[in-house]
């Protein structure tokens, strides 16, 4: 990353939607500007799990502000991330197309394990170096997640559906608090959370470390009340159930300390942080300075090679896993990304190295589904990658993964829904014909074959094959035909001559 670039990063958090905007100084990333805006959209969620009109228009309004703050910003500067409550939400895509086109950059939705990899990685950079085994924790508005890690590296990671604002909604729905509130909250919170004692063990971490809003919140108060700054313990955390417990409730709740926007919600996070503590053994927590959004900084400040090595090796370990022909989905990948090399050369489009590395990594993964059976072994593959947590992927790019391999054989109109995005369509054309010409997996014979896009527009395909190519491959030549066959009832248009 050359110095002097602007860099941003966006965390639609489920309490609080937050914009990093610093410049890279000698390869370190110096903070220009941070703006956060409590829009609690976590609380947001119906009995439907959908978005509530009053939370998306909160979100939006939020995410124009930070639209006009990053107008001039190129794409690859910007990186912007949603976490937990629009994993959730059932009317997530709803409220991402008018998010998308005020911020003015696309929002991509991960998942727990990529947010908790983020997390780390954005408290690692902000501690010293060190050998130490860590154990990171970040309570948020609707999940926690829970990483082991050494150095800068992360292993072991989770994100458990537990946090302080659905708690608080929960098990203080009223914002009274009573010692037997807090007693069922805290063994609630165990309950989801008691798979963890194995994985986090206190004889695998040598010091715990606290990311985020709760940890924050509850840290400002204990030091407002004269406890050690930088660290929690358990001692402050009995303290702090007391004070909670004499107020008798939110609203009544005064205490130094204390912002505004936390009383409402202390006692889920209270409660949350209180049942991990007790469930790992942990006696003093030191507060990190790094979260997510710092975590986002290091993808952008890393460089692309790492970041794209990270992707490359989930994608090596969804087919390790899966027991995936390693030499055959190699032979596909091959001819694959020769073909749309080919087609790209007549199709104008934006990022063509990225449209090639996903369909890559799709032909890579377009036989996954068959270790859990031949039949129909590519929707077994989309459903895989639609529920894969892969490192370095969020939601919306697993989902395209799955689309390619959902679609890699069999009929077309499974993908009516997505059959006008351009790149997609040549994505999946490239792929089927890829497939066909590797079916005796073997090297195909591609001696004069190409591959083009008809005039801007047209929604055409050709491919011609060289005299006499048909008779050398009979039912390669019968496949090919049946697939032309198949685009005629599609939008799209796929002339093969030479068959």
């Amino acid at each position: 990353m050359t110095n002097g670039n602007r860099l941003a990063a966006v965390d639609l958090g489920s309490n609080s939607f937050r914009l990093e905007i610093g410049r890279v100084d000698h390869d370190e990333f110096q903070r220009t500007e941070y703006i956060k805006e409590t829009v609690r959209q976590g609380g947001g969620l119906d009995e439907d799990r959908n978005l509530t009109p009053a939370a998306m228009q909160a979100g939006w309004e939020c995410l124009a502000r930070f639209g006009e703050r990053l107008a001039g910003f190129k794409p690859h500067e910007v990186k912007a991330v949603a976490t937990q409550t629009l994993r959730e939400a059932r009317n997530r895509d709803v409220f991402l197309e008018k998010a998308n086109a005020v911020l003015g950059f696309p929002i991509d939705v991960i998942s727990g394990r990529e947010e908790a990899r983020l997390i780390y990685q954005g408290v690692a950079q902000m501690l010293p170096a060190s050998d130490e085994r860590r154990l990171v924790i970040d309570v948020g508005g609707r999940s926690t997640e829970l990483i082991l890690g050494q150095g800068q590296v992360p292993g072991t990671m989770e994100s458990y559906r537990v946090g302080s604002i659905a708690w608080s909604k929960r098990y203080f729905p009223d914002g009274a608090f009573t010692r037997k509130a807090f007693e069922i909250a805290e063994v609630a919170a165990k309950a989801v959370l008691d798979e963890a004692f194995d994985a986090y063990h206190p004889e695998l971490w040598d010091t715990a470390y606290g990311s985020a809003g709760t940890v924050g919140a509850i840290g400002d108060v204990l030091v407002a009340a004269g406890w050690p700054e930088g660290v929690l313990t358990q001692e402050g955390l009995d303290w702090l159930l007391e004070r909670l417990i004499s107020a008798q409730s939110a609203d009544r709740l005064r205490i130094a300390g204390m912002r505004e926007d936390r009383r409402a919600i202390i006692g889920g996070g209270l409660s949350v942080m209180r049942a991990i503590f007790s469930l790992l053994g942990i006696t003093e927590m030191q507060q990190a300075a790094g979260g997510l959004r710092h975590g986002l900084i290091c993808d952008l400040t890393g460089g692309a090679r790492d970041y794209g090595d990270l992707r490359a090796k989930s994608v090596q370990r969804l087919a390790s896993k899966f027991n995936v022909d390693t030499a055959h989905s190699a032979r596909v990948n091959k001819v694959a990304t020769q073909l749309l090399q080919q087609v790209l050369a007549s199709h104008e489009t934006a990022e063509p190295a990225r449209l090639l590395r996903k369909l890559g990594w799709a032909a890579d993964l377009h036989e996954i589904g068959s270790y859990i059976s031949h039949s129909d072994y590519h929707k077994h593959g989309a459903y895989i990658l639609d529920n894969a947590d892969a490192a370095g992927f969020s939601l919306s790019e697993m989902h395209r993964l799955s689309l390619l391999v959902l679609g890699h054989r069999g009929k077309l109109r499974k993908l009516d829904p997505v059959l006008m995005q351009d790149d997609l369509i040549l994505q999946l054309i490239c792929l089927r014909l890829a497939v066909i010409l590797c079916h005796a997996r073997r090297d195909p014979d591609l001696k004069g074959m190409t591959l083009s896009s008809g005039p801007a527009g047209s929604h055409e395909v050709n491919l011609s094959c060289r005299t006499n190519w048909a008779a050398a491959y009979p039912q390669s030549a019968h496949l090919l035909r049946e697939e032309e066959l198949a685009w005629q009832k599609t939008p799209w248009t796929l002339h093969i001559s030479g068959v």
